[in-house]
């Protein structure tokens, strides 16, 4: 190759690899607003973790949780209050557009999720039930069209009542599972002709006053990993052949030198399904543990603080090579760099944020 062509085709080469842009990622903040926050923010993730707030993108009270449609084409988000609701928006460029509004079945709704058939659960915390709803192709919500009512109590003071802290669609496309940290139980039902049918077994408890919260599932489907908010653990399920669940071990997310007061609050796992996270709120940390693969048992490899207080809801980026955590009490969020190999956490950077609740990567 003559040296001119040459030259030639290394400065456009150089000049290609300079002019690549930056990989960012936008992501929706939920919060309370009951102090300075007014509703739903749309933040960025730089791709060296760097944060930054865009803006609010739309006014509304208490929007605690969100979720997306399966195509991403629409935002869901629970009004937590007595009256409690469900609204949905069109996602656009840098704006969200409010299409519709739903009961969502119950007192103070804290979690909604979707599925690939358009439905949409919602745990009603004071309530004590799971809701169900559809969104339809254009983004509407239908009215409500079911609740399953939860029944018991427990043994600490804030087990008088059922209090179902969030609702998820199981790995095997039918099961639907809420977790009631006022029964100490998982719940499992289906969906029939648009109703919450109840499974042949309604019930799994877990240890009593453990005060299950969330769950994440491993890859494989065959366990589920719930972290129990009262008594700062994460608890083993194992979905068996049959078609039943049963509870195995449980590990502390606390150092064992802890003795102050803490509560579990959120938990997930890595897609290679190497580590759980899971976020103590108190302590101010989040535990990593490592996964066995033969058998779905977890080892505590460390805590690390999370720069801030009280750590609600926290996520892992698209790429997961970042995790951001809502720490409601500090009002900041948080980035920590991700070690894929090693499960570790390094802090980045940090952002301001009123009374962050739930992150969710657009």
């Amino acid at each position: 190759m003559p040296f001119r062509i040459f030259a030639l085709f290394m400065l456009v080469l150089f000049s290609c690899q300079n002019n690549t842009e930056p990989t960012n990622h936008p992501f929706f903040l939920g919060t309370y607003t009951d102090g300075d926050s007014q509703g739903i923010y749309l933040y960025n993730l730089s791709d060296g973790g760097i944060l930054s707030e865009e803006k609010l993108i739309a006014k509304s009270e208490n929007p605690s949780f969100l979720a997306m449609d399966k195509e991403r084409k629409y935002l869901l988000a629970v009004n937590e209050l007595d009256s409690g609701t469900v609204e949905s928006y069109k996602i656009t460029a840098d704006s969200l557009l409010l299409l519709s509004q739903s009961a969502a079945g119950g007192a103070h709704p804290c979690f909604i999720t979707t599925n690939d058939q358009g439905y949409v659960l919602t745990a009603n915390y004071t309530g004590g039930n799971t809701g169900l709803l559809r969104i339809n192709s254009d983004g509407q919500l239908s009215p409500l069209l079911d609740t399953l009512q939860h029944f018991g109590q427990s043994i600490t003071d804030r087990q008088q009542a059922p209090h179902a802290h969030s609702a998820w669609f199981a790995p095997n496309g039918s099961d639907i599972i809420a977790v009631d940290l006022g029964t100490d139980e998982l719940w499992f039902s289906t969906i029939e002709n648009d109703k919450l049918q109840p499974a042949a077994t309604q019930q799994l408890s877990m240890e009593a006053g453990a005060g299950p919260r969330h769950l994440t599932f491993h890859p494989n489907g065959q366990w589920a990993y719930v972290i129990n908010e009262l008594n700062n653990s994460v608890t083993q399920v194992t979905m068996e052949e049959s078609g039943e669940y049963t509870r195995g071990d449980s590990w502390s997310t606390l150092p064992e030198d802890f003795s102050g007061e803490s509560y579990c609050a959120d938990i997930h796992i890595s897609s290679d399904g190497k580590f759980v996270y899971a976020s103590n709120r108190g302590h101010n940390s989040l535990a990593i543990f490592g996964v066995d693969e033969a058998d779905g048992s977890l080892s505590f490899i460390k805590t690390g603080s999370v720069r801030g207080e009280w750590p609600r809801n926290f996520a892992l980026s698209p790429d997961e090579n970042f995790l951001l955590v809502a720490n409601q009490h500090s009002n900041n969020i948080t980035c920590f760099k991700r070690n894929k190999e090693s499960g570790l956490l390094e802090f980045v950077s940090e952002v301001e944020a009123p009374s962050p609740v739930c992150i969710l990567f657009k």
